[in-house]
């Protein structure tokens, strides 16, 4: 009888762990974990579009104004900086690596626009289609990155809420081990969001 009491109560106790986990939050978390990680994936895919129009712009501003030398280098070396950077899930999780992305992507769309003025400079430049196009093309990426990076931006709210709230931070902590995930800032979304500026006359 003692046997079958406690095979009743061990069976007891596991069904309200079972009726209990949806209230503990742990499918939200990883439902939430999976989101993040999703729209990451988005903001990388843009950038890298970006990366991709990188060399084809250069090349076209270069045979304008190959003379201008030093800022056609310091987009290459921008975008090598910025595309050799190993984005790895991992990076969501360390604040130090995720703010060494952040400054290489703000390097280089610093160098972009320093890129897109010399355009001023050179009629025959500005005239030429190519650019034209890689230009339009460049300024839609951009738009794409800016709201690639707010929907992630809402997503890692949301998921630090439930890792941070109770009684979901306990179900974060002891049982799955998750943590807050970093974010974009404000000095970042306005240094690193802004297209650069193309000014026509």
């Amino acid at each position: 009888m003692t046997r079958e009491w406690w095979s009743k109560g061990a069976m007891g106790v596991v069904m309200a762990c079972v009726l209990s986990a949806s209230g503990c939050g742990y499918n939200d978390l990883q439902g939430l974990d999976e989101d993040t990680k999703a729209a990451w994936s988005e903001v990388i895919n843009q950038y890298q579009r970006r990366a991709d129009l990188i060399p084809n712009l250069v090349a076209t501003v270069k045979g304008y104004a190959a003379h201008e030398k030093d800022t056609l280098e310091g987009v290459v070396n921008a975008r090598a900086k910025a595309t050799g950077i190993q984005v790895t899930p991992e990076m969501l999780k360390d604040p130090a690596a995720f703010e060494q992305f952040q400054k290489a992507q703000a390097g280089l769309t610093s160098a972009l626009g320093r890129l897109i003025a010399i355009a001023e400079n050179y009629p025959n430049l500005k005239a030429d289609q190519n650019f034209r196009d890689l230009q339009s093309q460049l300024e839609g990426t951009e738009n794409r990155i800016t709201v690639a990076r707010k929907r992630y931006i809402d997503r890692v709210a949301e998921y630090n809420k439930m890792v941070r709230y109770f009684p979901t931070n306990l179900t974060a902590k002891l049982l799955l081990h998750l943590e807050e995930k970093p974010n974009f800032t404000v000095a970042d979304e306005k240094a690193v969001a802004k297209p650069p500026e193309v000014k026509f006359n």
